[in-house]
């Protein structure tokens, strides 16, 4: 079982940036591709990015240029660097891997 915790989120203003941490212990396959989703208020989970062991990434489109996806293998850490944070990117941030959850952190981006 793979435990993971989520850490760095906040208030910004729009604009701003932040930086997310996602921290893994416990049986960790490293051939499972790491995970960002997040779930705004009243809206389905969305997919934000992913990295493979490789260091290969995908990003949704609305975050393509602006996040940034990556990963620390010796320390088991993966993070999520967001730039030019708008409105609509207000939500809680979760990381996932292979079956494995994380119960996210909560960006909220007001002015």
């Amino acid at each position: 079982q793979v435990q993971l915790v989520e850490s760095g989120g906040g208030t910004v203003q729009p604009g701003g940036s932040l930086t997310l941490s996602c921290a893994a212990s416990g049986d960790i396959n490293p051939l499972y591709v790491t995970n960002w989703y997040r779930q705004a208020p009243g809206k389905d989970r969305e997919f934000v990015a992913n990295i493979k062991m490789s260091g290969g990434t995908v990003y949704a489109d609305s975050v393509k240029g602006r996040f940034t996806i990556s990963a620390d293998n010796a320390k088991s850490t993966w993070y999520l660097q967001m730039t030019n944070l708008k409105p609509d990117d207000t939500a809680l941030y979760m990381c996932s891997k292979g079956s494995s959850w994380g119960r996210g952190t909560q960006v909220i981006v007001s002015s």
